[in-house]
């Protein structure tokens, strides 16, 4: 079953509507039918509830059941949480339900819970959903509120896909739909070495996000080549610059990783420091996805990790004409989980959900290109290479079409 399916024609052989066609059928790898990025991996530095506020939640959210399908399946957002994790899950929210409106005759019934942002809200939610029949769980969001529904599912041997980034919430059972930034490193690193770029040196900040990209740096740079220098900084970023501006000349290429205005005062440090990064090649992960980072002179050229932007580009335009608003990043997780349950429901029968059907190594392909979870929970994402110019990210490596062995 490996390989495209014919374009024009659903899985169960009948005509595809135009908004289908263009979104819910996509490329099948291995099995199954499918179809956040940049603020959503910096939320590793803010962790547990990246989009934080002080304000106290609002009243808690009804549940509701999306579809007619026989297949159930829990969706678990902080709908009623203040600020904008109650934006962002209400995005998803719509995502997950414009992704059922496109698949032709879905088997699926989504048992929507609102769990307000915390762990107990979480809890009781997963609890609702296995009562009601739930063979499996979707969300949440914050990596706080994943041990809580996974405790659930795992007491009824089912598993969760979370939609956070933190890594150490993963396994047994929990695989993370996210943006990892693991994934980003590793694509850029490898992308540097083919070109020749095996000399890195690497500048990343003092936080929780900062320590997962040191770590699957170190590891990427070693397997393709060699770390020169490496430094992290917290306030003052003078005396990690210059550190690493007296070694740029035994390197060949030198990251950064960190969001737009932060990689821009950075990068004014090591040019501080004596260092001219025209001379170097820049790398960066899919937070470079920024104006900030295009607008800057010193960071021209440079190359980064991200989804291909048609992806989100073409979502973003069914999503406005369907909902008349703008949808935030993360939305298109939502989207990619429920058409994947939806295409494992009438392709894998009694097997649609157990944990060899989801760690496919083919993968799947979603909105933002292709997929796969691995053993662990975590997952690998097929990423573009982007260039950094005045007029925003170019495409100048596209995303892969398979995943190597």
């Amino acid at each position: 079953m490996t390989g495209p399916l014919n374009r024009n024609v659903s899985s169960s052989g009948s005509p595809l509507s135009g908004a289908t066609r263009r979104s819910a059928l996509g490329l099948i790898l291995g099995a199954p039918l499918l179809g956040a990025c940049a603020s959503v991996q910096q939320s590793l530095s803010n962790l547990p509830n990246p989009f934080g506020s002080d304000a106290p939640p609002g009243p808690q959210q009804e549940p509701t059941a999306v579809g007619s399908g026989q297949v159930k399946v829990g969706l678990i957002l902080p709908l009623s949480a203040s600020g904008n994790a109650g934006t962002a899950a209400l995005s998803m929210k719509n995502a997950a339900e414009m992704a059922l409106a496109e698949f032709q005759n879905p088997n699926i019934q989504l048992l929507v819970k609102d769990d307000s942002g915390t762990p107990q809200g979480a809890n009781a939610g997963a609890q609702q959903a296995v009562s009601e029949g739930a063979e499996i769980i979707l969300g949440p969001l914050f990596a706080a509120s994943v041990p809580a529904v996974a405790q659930v599912a795992r007491s009824r041997g089912i598993s969760v896909i979370a939609f956070s980034t933190d890594s150490s919430v993963a396994g047994r059972g929990v695989y993370l739909l996210s943006f990892l930034p693991e994934s980003d490193v590793n694509r850029i690193v490898d992308y540097a070495a083919g070109t020749g770029k095996r000399s890195l040196a690497g500048l990343v900040p003092d936080n929780a996000y900062g320590n997962v990209v040191e770590a699957a740096f170190k590891q990427a740079a070693g397997r393709r080549g060699r770390v020169v220098a490496f430094e992290k900084y917290s306030g003052d970023r003078s005396t990690p610059a210059r550190a690493v501006a007296q070694m740029l000349g035994s390197a060949d290429a030198l990251m950064i990783a960190d969001d737009g205005d932060s990689v821009v005062a950075t990068a004014d440090a090591l040019t501080a420091a004596g260092s001219n990064l025209r001379n170097i090649q820049m790398l960066g992960t899919g937070l470079w996805d920024n104006p900030r980072v295009f607008a800057s002179q010193s960071l021209q050229g440079g190359l980064y990790a991200a989804p291909d932007p048609s992806g989100f580009r073409a979502f973003s335009g069914r999503y406005r004409q369907r909902f008349g608003s703008e949808p935030v990043r993360t939305a298109t997780l939502a989207y990619d989980a429920v058409a994947l349950m939806a295409a494992l429901a009438r392709t894998q029968g009694a097997q649609r959900f157990a944990p060899e059907t989801l760690t496919n190594p083919s993968g799947f392909a979603g909105i933002d290109g292709l997929f796969r979870f691995r053993s662990d929970g975590t997952n690998e994402r097929g990423l573009a290479v982007m260039k950094v110019t005045p007029n925003g990210g170019v495409p100048v490596a596209g995303s892969p079409k398979s995943f190597g062995a």
